[in-house]
């Protein structure tokens, strides 16, 4: 795809303008993905995704600026005059996000005490927003899909390197005011609302003198301080990558929420020991369920249990690298890798024809949820004829972080 630097002529002045980024961002890759048709389900599906995002935004961009002070402090050296332009444009960026500007623009002053009030919040708007059209709350869904995309966001904001930083936050604000136009005008044309009632999105790109813009214009502002004319190449390739990357984000969501609501239909996992040399699939749903056992070698080894029939596991490498370990009646084969030790997945004594795979070794970016049932394994006779017969789960919707085994 043709990127565009290559788009620049000699003929064009050498300071890139925020009028001329929109152009080129428009002309490349046509309408938002929120643009398109959709139905109030899949809007119901987006939203939480939307508003996870709305309320980490923020938080990152605050967040980005403390690995740059650190290294000052670390270094003892005076805050470069790049970081200094960057984090004031950011402050205000997490003000306005905050409701803080808002509340000054309306009150003056006098209006300091009431940014207290969170209901301004702008995520908190579109919460609002969201009951409104759809006649209950909703809360912020951090999937899979959406973790990965505000990581990557963070990276760019928080880069060591001003071209990058700067980028990334004129890509973010830039693509924003075309997301939040499109989603608007498909909430109001999919739930027949009138626009003005839509607090969040007229905020943001509605009225007269819509903020938006400004937040373009102040954060392109950043280029003409930051980035000379001869980096220029460098710099629309790095603003690419970050306009990309929120794009794919949206049309990732648009993709899930198109498809059929079928929690059982199943893709594969792909898993791995902790050295690589055993790689092996699973097929099961995105969300899993899993088992926690407290017997003694579950509990040392911090095995997470997802059980499937034989046929939905196949080792891909390394079965040669398999090792077996049997105690007490010696019905269970706990398979390891005999380089680093690890036991991806073994025969289980409840199924041996089965297998049950450790879900810490599968990779987390096919994983959407995970629902974990506790397993009494020290009574392991009267704990399984218990679990035949009615097994409670207990749902556990928590980052990965939080569920990983740490050595």
């Amino acid at each position: 795809m043709t990127s565009q630097a290559s788009r620049l002529t000699p003929d064009q002045p050498p300071q890139i303008c925020c009028e001329y980024l929109t152009e080129q961002a428009r002309a490349l890759f046509g309408p938002h993905p929120f643009a398109a048709e959709m139905s109030e389900d899949q809007i119901a599906r987006l939203l939480p995704e939307y508003l996870a995002m709305s309320q980490a935004f923020p938080y990152l961009q605050a967040g980005s600026q403390r690995d740059l002070i650190f290294d000052a402090i670390d270094h003892n050296r005076d805050i470069a005059r790049d970081i200094e332009l960057t984090s004031v444009v950011g402050n205000f960026i997490c003000w306005d996000e905050t409701g803080g500007y808002g509340q000054v623009l309306k009150g003056g002053k006098a209006a300091l005490p009431d940014i207290l009030v969170t209901e301004n919040f702008h995520s908190n708007l579109l919460r609002k927003d969201a009951s409104q059209l759809l006649g209950r709350a909703i809360q912020p869904n951090y999937s899979a899909t959406t973790k990965r995309y505000l990581h990557s966001l963070y990276a760019g904001l928080s880069s060591k390197d001003p071209l990058v930083r700067c980028a990334y936050m004129v890509a973010f604000e830039l693509h924003a005011a075309d997301m939040i136009q499109s989603l608007w005008t498909t909430l109001v044309k999919t739930f027949k609302a009138r626009p003005d009632d839509l607090e969040y999105f007229c905020s943001h790109v509605g009225g007269e003198d819509p903020a938006e813009k400004y937040h373009g214009e102040m954060t392109s502002r950043l280029i003409g301080e930051l980035i000379p004319a001869d980096r220029n190449d460098r710099f629309l390739d790095e603003f690419d990558r970050a306009y990309r990357l929120s794009l794919q984000w949206c049309r990732d969501l648009l993709r899930i929420v198109s498809l059929k609501r079928d929690h059982h239909s199943e893709i594969e996992h792909h898993g791995r020991c902790h050295c690589g040399s055993v790689k092996f699939y699973v097929k099961a749903p995105r969300e899993l369920s899993a088992v926690r056992c407290n017997c003694s070698i579950c509990q040392m080894s911090g095995f997470l249990h997802l059980l499937v029939p034989g046929n939905k596991l196949g080792i891909e490498c390394g079965e040669e690298f398999l090792t077996a370990y049997q105690f007490n009646k010696n019905i269970a084969r706990h398979t390891f890798c005999r380089v680093c030790g690890i036991k991806p997945f073994y025969r289980p004594r409840s199924n041996p024809t089965g297998f049950s795979v450790n879900i810490r070794c599968l990779d987390k970016r096919t994983i959407e949820r995970i629902t974990v049932s506790e397993f009494d394994g020290e009574h392991w006779d009267q704990a399984f004829r218990s679990m035949q017969q009615d097994l409670q789960p207990c749902v556990e919707d928590r980052p990965w972080s939080e569920l990983e085994w740490r050595a």
